[in-house]
């Protein structure tokens, strides 16, 4: 039976910008090189770390271990080419995924001045919707568009004609009164 698999983690901004502080180290033990990267080139580089370490907390939430038996880096966020955060999977993290028969790790982050949140839904094989009944959906809604489309079309050419009957007939009897 499919599942779709849920975390969510909340992280204190100011409480990661004190531990990344107190303890330099702690950056290249929890966030992968890419991650650090990221993070260091933002405004607010604790914001970044403090929404990537929700997300790890939210991801392990959903395969239901917690950092039982998984490395900190098991679990890390990338960028895709549009900007949109991505989970990365690896080591016992991606073991656990793996005999869950996860196969899309949705992901979301955000952030305030002073927390971060972050949400993952991990998708498992029976859940997600065969190729072709999603292309299916996308046709059966654009034709259901179109269709809508041409009834507001016709309604439009109707209420054209209607107006400009009402407006000849009202031109009409202003002549003939006009005459009188």
């Amino acid at each position: 039976m499919g599942r779709l698999l849920i975390g969510v983690d909340l992280v204190e901004v100011e409480r990661m910008a004190r531990a990344l502080a107190r303890t330099p180290g702690l950056r290249r033990r929890l966030f992968t090189e890419d991650e650090i990267a990221y993070c260091e080139g933002r405004a607010r580089p604790e914001q970044s770390y403090a929404a990537r370490f929700a997300a790890r907390e939210a991801v392990l939430k959903a395969l239901g271990c917690g950092f039982s038996g998984v490395g900190w880096k098991d679990v890390s966020v990338a960028v895709d080419s549009d900007g949109r955060p991505e989970a990365v999977l690896a080591g016992a993290a991606r073991e656990r995924a793996d005999a869950l028969g996860v196969e899309e790790v949705a992901l979301s982050l955000s952030h305030t001045e002073s927390v971060a949140c972050a949400n993952a839904a991990l998708i498992t094989r029976d859940v997600r919707p065969a190729k072709r009944e999603r292309r299916d959906g996308r046709e059966a809604l654009a034709s259901s568009f179109k269709e809508a489309r041409s009834i507001v079309f016709e309604l439009e050419r109707a209420q054209r004609e209607a107006e400009e009957a009402r407006l000849s007939e009202e031109a009409s009897e202003s002549r003939s009164a006009s005459e009188e």
